[in-house]
């Protein structure tokens, strides 16, 4: 019965807890271009619940989670601060646990090339990660730049340290590359009523002791449609890849949302 219970709330909390290591920003840095220069945005929950079946073979939940985004963009620069922590225990085990803290600066943010730094504190118990450093930089070059259209592209490199435990052994493998990045951004308004948001990463770096390199492409795409005039129709479509894991976990992930707003 445990197993069941545990089944049926993998399948239905999973695709709506995976998050991406590699965080798309953009929807950040457009707030942080609204006529206010600082934009804040707090959310968090809590649940906790037994309802068991049986009596003989209780479940009981633990649950919570919260999210800060933060855009400071006084004149020239941009200043972004994102956090976010999900938790779920089943019982006495601790069955989703996972978030990550992200800051960068985007220097000179308007002008068609600008640079940023970056750094990002991530874990994953859930996939044995425990936990992932990252400090880089990056140039980004406007290729577009129209009102219903943006084309980005970025070129840089972090230093990236994980820490990951073996999923049958337990076993602790801690690494430290020198990594390559390069992302392409792209936003289009079509009409009033579909937009489309999305960015595709692919980062490599060499790894010494396979005498070769590890490479890892992510990415997200988020498509608005305008059902009505209050009614939105939202998909969004997350991915990960990673060509020679640290240890034996899936390679490919994904998630696929689908869900109505509501615009009073």
């Amino acid at each position: 019965m445990l197993q069941r219970y545990t089944f049926i709330l993998f399948t239905l909390v999973i695709p709506f807890c995976t998050f991406s290591q590699i965080l798309n920003l953009e929807k950040y840095r457009v707030e942080g271009d609204s006529l206010k220069p600082y934009a804040f945005n707090l959310n968090g929950s809590f649940s906790a619940n037994n309802r068991s079946a049986a009596v003989d073979n209780p479940v009981n939940l633990l649950g919570y989670n919260f999210s800060l985004h933060s855009v400071y963009t006084p004149k020239k620069h941009a200043y972004i601060f994102i956090a976010h922590r999900n938790f779920l225990r089943i019982n006495d085990n601790p069955f989703i646990n996972f978030g990550y803290v992200h800051t960068r600066v985007n220097f000179y943010r308007k002008n068609r090339m600008n640079f940023e730094v970056f750094s990002q504190l991530s874990d994953d118990n859930f996939r044995g990660l425990l936990p992932r450093w990252i400090n880089g930089g990056a140039l980004r070059y406007r290729i577009i730049d129209k009102e219903k259209t943006d084309f980005i592209i970025g070129l840089g490199a972090f230093l990236e340290f994980e820490r990951w435990f073996h999923p049958t052994t337990d076993a602790r493998v801690d690494v430290l590359f020198l990594k390559g990045t390069f992302n392409v951004v792209y936003r289009h308004t079509f009409t009033d009523n579909f937009n489309l948001n999305g960015v595709v990463f692919y980062q490599s770096g060499y790894d010494a002791s396979l005498r070769d390199f590890r490479h890892r492409t992510s990415g997200n795409i988020h498509i608005n449609t305008k059902i009505t005039e209050r009614f939105t129709l939202t998909n969004f479509f997350d991915f990960s890849y990673e060509d020679k894991p640290i240890v034996p976990i899936t390679k490919f992930l994904f998630s696929y949302r689908v869900g109505i707003g509501l615009d009073l």
